[in-house]
């Protein structure tokens, strides 16, 4: 439950970033109490500090008073990680923004966390570096969201997620202690790895301040290919295919017939022909030679499962508009007036057919309109249940259906979230795939950096 800002408190953070730094109108609680998901609960305080230093004293000062504190970057989550749950400040890390060093020799880049994932892409390449990384929403989030996320994308399927790239952190305690872990080394096993404890942890152990990344040369070449089938079933049995043959491009992305109608209408014209049912975006990246080899290993193995067509983008422009395609789903989802519960699913690559029987059951068992589009070659798959926000029983059908989704996901060896998170929304649920041994030796990691429960309160664990 809320209760109000301590006496003085707010005049002591004043002092702390100028009063030109901080937000109290009801327009900006609004706006910082949401993310993406759209739910949440406005602070009292929104803090925007610049220094590392500042986000210290601030932590300092709601740890003394126990003043709940959410740290905030880009807003992109869906499961509403970055937004309180009982009212307390909301510190924004948008002016720590910077790409301190891009350093060439030791191929690594050095940022503060609000630096936008696209921006660091486009300076790394103009170095001949690679930064692989790339959420969906890579021009919008920021890689402090991304580490404490632990975000994927397309390309994790050859190069892993954002965990693989992070060498060292510099981050704040809840009790206001500066730590660094890691090092620009890349290899150092000293003592726990406290740097890979705090990737993905959600903003519940520590603030971020400062990301040492590793990078990697820019492949030199690259070929983007588009699939269409007739349904499904067939856009997954050519996943399956391109698997048992070894075939490991850097992306491969799969979307359904639901999910391309729906960007369709919010552009106002087609995207792929009538009576595609669903379809491969694949691309492939290194050597030219081996880059020709695999998009035809990929094309004959598309062809065998009895693609309808299969096409290669002719250059820079055409592999943009596929992209662009594939970027637009969650937006044109959410332009049709349906609530839109995203669901991150993530099974064993061998396991996607299984997951989209499991879909079409539950279409059927709970007579939903369900999108599902994602990373198929990780077996990475969101799940959208698209639902009449004004129907209470088709909510209600949903809310069977999300829970039926992750017993199911559990069931086929996988977890109810690849790169999301648990925030709030999925906290209800995390007893369907962690014992309750292992939720109470998290809460004691918890409140080893966390005496007090001041951080991010309200996450991950269930109320």
């Amino acid at each position: 439950m809320a209760r109000p800002l301590p006496e003085g408190f707010a005049a002591a953070v004043r002092e702390v970033v100028g009063p030109e730094h901080i937000r109290a109108d009801v327009a900006s609680l609004e706006a910082y109490g949401q993310d993406a998901l759209e739910q949440g609960h406005p602070p009292d305080l929104v803090v925007i500090p610049a220094t590392t230093r500042e986000v210290a004293a601030i932590a300092r000062l709601c740890n003394e008073r126990l003043v709940p504190l959410v740290v905030r970057g880009a807003g992109t989550g869906y499961t509403g990680g970055a937004v309180p749950t009982r009212g307390g400040v909301v510190v924004s890390m948008e002016r720590l923004n910077r790409i301190i060093e891009i350093d060439e020799t030791n191929l690594l880049a050095i940022v503060e966390p609000n630096v936008v994932t696209a921006d660091l892409q486009r300076a790394v390449e103009k170095a001949g570096l690679f930064y692989p990384p790339d959420p969906a929403s890579l021009d919008t989030s920021s890689i402090g969201g991304n580490v404490a996320e632990c975000a994927g994308g397309p390309r994790a399927f050859k190069y892993g997620t954002t965990k693989r790239y992070v060498l060292a952190l510099e981050a704040v305690l809840p009790t206001g202690e500066i730590v660094e872990t890691g090092s620009k080394a890349v290899k150092s096993v000293v003592g726990y790895d406290l740097t890979q404890l705090l990737v993905g942890s959600e903003g519940t152990l520590a603030i971020i301040t400062k990301i040492t990344l590793r990078l990697i040369p820019k492949p030199p070449a690259r070929a983007t290919l588009l699939a269409l089938f007739g349904d499904i079933q067939a856009a997954v049995d050519a996943v399956t295919a391109l698997i048992r043959r070894r075939v490991v491009p850097a992306s491969l992305e799969l979307v359904d017939a639901d999910s391309l109608s729906a960007v369709r209408d919010h552009l106002g014209r087609e995207v792929v022909p009538p009576g595609t049912g669903a379809v491969l975006i694949v691309e492939a990246d290194g050597m030219q030679s081996a880059v020709d080899d695999e998009i035809d290993r990929v094309a004959d193995g598309c062809r065998e499962v009895g693609a309808m067509r299969v096409s290669v983008a002719a250059d820079e422009n055409d592999r943009d508009r596929l992209w662009n395609v594939r970027r637009l789903l969650s937006a044109s989802l959410m332009a049709t007036g349906l609530l839109k519960i995203n669901h991150d699913v993530v099974v064993p690559r061998g396991r996607v057919p299984d997951l989209f029987r499991v879909i079409q059951e539950l279409k059927k068992t709970f007579g939903l309109r369900i999108a599902a589009f994602g990373h198929a070659g990780d077996g990475n798959i969101h799940v959208n249940l698209m639902v009449d926000r004004t129907n209470p029983r088709e909510l209600a059908r949903a809310k069977q259906a999300e829970r039926a989704l992750f017993e199911r996901v559990v069931a086929l060896e996988g977890s109810i979230s690849g790169e999301h998170g648990i925030g709030f929304a999925k906290a209800p649920y995390i007893g369907i795939e962690l014992s309750p041994e292992e939720i109470a030796l998290m809460k004691r990691v918890k409140a080893a950096f966390d005496p007090n429960g001041i951080l991010n309160p309200g996450k991950i664990f269930p109320a």
